[in-house]
């Protein structure tokens, strides 16, 4: 239940039945403190300033309008206006017992979200971490409201660097390398390739030719292109299971795929007036991204020499999206350096009628992930670090922590839990901070058994779970009445019905670290619950008892549904 929708409602048709304007809003906020009530409604004060009247007696006006039996205990007017909101711990008890997290949207939208998206020509690095995991948890939060997701993983396979990528290939298979072998570690590969083309113009030449050759349909080009893809797309995807997103290669629409279509968008701009050609090549300016001097953004979308650009790509994917896969909303996650390319790319398909404004289109930047010394994260060396090494480094270090705890668990057990601990880690330390900001990567802190970090939730929700086990009650089949009558009962029920609102707020906004601190303030509200409410101790009374192991059943839960909406997997056992 979304009780702030449901107050809302109530709420203005107070305010309409005391003849205030439909378009003032009753403002309604949870209460930063609990003497203050629950919930505040401050709108009296933004429509008494309408409406030239003194908003004390117009919130006087609301309260003698405002029908909350059953919903509130009471109701009192505060300061210059605020309207105070005791919520019925009856009602309270009843809302929490429907509210078990379940999906399920009635207005369902096809929404497509582009993520990951990584280079075929190079092993994933710690800079696809960041789109490819912000991008799959926005996606999950979309799939559990009901809504149609189509994940669109527009991978970079063409492009300049295959011509020379291709060439490399061909040469060591001459000299009797299998492909499979050839290309076991991609980024030795991509070095090598490059060195030959630095220092040899012959081989710099045939690369360039192989470009042509590829783009024009060359089989033998295309074949042994396809060998490259194939090995990396193999790798991508093995990376992407460890990492426990819900990429596969179904989702895999890649640059190459829009390759037949670039000629047709050129020639429709070209047709529309807005692509022209400019010292050779073929330009779309833009005058609504103008900058101060009024010079118009400038968006290539042909090179002089004939080549077609990532701009023209995108746009190709725009008409796409919308006409073939029918997008209500385009989600990009791509990072804050591409602004300004998604704003020409954006501004361009709506002038081109690619993507009418009746579907949202919308670019969600990211900040980098830093080392500790501010700069973006390298290996020791200053090499960029894989993410392959990341991962197995990231499960070593949980499985070193677990054993370091003595834990009576099995060999198997443990390197079971250190793999969901050590991803989970590295996940929700990125999901967690703010989007758009850069963050510090740091191995002692994401490790942590305490504070904000996955490790911590993953262990709250087993320590909830060991309490059923020592109750000798199976969790799945409890059910009980729920009987609120302690300050911590009522706190951390009503922080397990701010669940759906926060899903709200994640699939408008696209911020993960919105549900991160929701479960992490619920695995908080619930330890202060469980301090001064006990629960199998002598001497609780039955109903007590049931009524709060219900409410424990319902917190591990939704701490295990939240934590699965990030991509994070909890167990029974730590």
């Amino acid at each position: 239940m979304r009780i702030k929708e449901l107050l809302n409602q109530r709420f203005s048709a107070a305010m309409q039945a005391a003849g205030i304007p439909n378009e003032c809003s009753p403002a309604l906020a949870l209460s930063g403190k609990p003497q203050f009530g629950d919930y505040q409604a401050n709108g009296a004060m933004g429509a008494a300033k309408r409406l030239k009247t003194n908003p004390r007696d117009l919130a006087t006006k609301i309260l003698d309008n405002l029908d909350l039996d059953g919903i509130a205990d009471k109701l009192e007017i505060a300061g210059p206006g605020f309207i105070n909101i005791y919520l019925s711990s009856k009602f309270l008890a009843s809302a929490v017992a429907d509210n078990a997290p379940k999906s399920g949207n009635h207005n369902p939208q096809t929404i497509v979200v582009d993520y990951s998206s990584p280079n075929l020509a190079k092993e994933m690095h710690v800079g696809h971490l960041r789109s490819t995991i912000i991008g799959d948890a926005v996606a999950r939060v979309l799939e559990y409201q009901g809504h149609k997701v189509v994940r669109q993983n527009h991978m970079g396979d063409w492009g300049t660097q295959f011509g020379m990528l291709i060439a490399e290939l061909e040469l060591q298979l001459s000299e009797g390398e299998q492909a499979e072998l050839a290309l076991n570690d991609l980024e030795v590969f991509y070095q090598q390739s490059k060195k030959h083309f630095d220092e040899d113009p012959e081989f710099a030449d045939t690369a360039r030719a192989y470009v042509v050759k590829l783009q024009s349909g060359d089989q033998h080009c295309r074949t042994l292109w396809q060998k490259f893809i194939q090995v990396s797309v193999a790798h991508n995807l093995d990376i992407y299971q460890q990492l426990n997103v819900g990429l596969s290669r179904e989702h895999i629409m890649p640059e190459s795929a829009y390759n037949d279509d670039l000629q047709n968008v050129l020639d429709d701009l070209t047709a529309k007036g807005l692509a022209v050609e400019s010292d050779g090549a073929k330009v779309v300016f833009l005058e609504e991204l103008a900058d101060k001097n009024g010079d118009p953004s400038v968006m290539i979308v042909q090179k002089s020499g004939g080549g077609f650009l990532y701009a023209t790509s995108d746009l190709a994917a725009m008409r796409y999206r919308v006409n073939k896969l029918g997008a209500d909303r385009i989600l990009f996650y791509i990072d804050a350096r591409q602004s300004l390319h998604m704003k020409q790319v954006f501004t361009a398909a709506r002038k081109a009628g690619y993507a009418p404004e009746t579907v949202g289109l919308e670019h969600h930047p990211f900040g980098t992930m830093m080392g500790k010394d501010g700069r973006p994260f390298k290996t020791r060396s200053g090499g960029t670090v894989k993410l392959a090494d990341l991962l197995v480094e990231a499960v070593e270090r949980a499985e070193r922590l677990l054993r370091d705890k003595n834990t009576d668990l099995s060999d198997d057990d443990i390197k079971i839990i250190a793999r969901k601990v050590g991803i989970g880690a590295i996940k929700y330390a990125d999901l967690s901070k703010t989007r758009t900001n850069d963050y510090i990567f740091d191995w002692d802190a994401m490790m942590s058994f305490e504070g904000n970090t996955a490790p911590y939730l993953q262990y709250a929700y087993t320590r909830i779970r060991s309490i059923f086990r020592k109750a000798n009650i199976d969790p799945q089949s409890f059910n009980a009445e729920i009987n609120i009558i302690e300050p911590q009962e009522k706190a951390l029920a009503m922080k397990l019905l701010q669940f759906e609102e926060i899903i709200d707020q994640v699939a408008s906004e696209g911020y993960p670290h919105i549900l991160c601190n929701y479960v992490y303030e619920l695995a908080s509200a619930f330890m202060s619950f469980y301090e001064h409410c006990p629960i199998l101790k002598d001497g609780v009374d039955e109903q007590s008892q049931q009524s709060r192991l219900q409410l424990s059943k319902q917190t591990s839960e939704t701490i295990a549904k939240g934590l699965d909406l990030l991509g994070i997997e909890v167990m029974e056992k730590m």
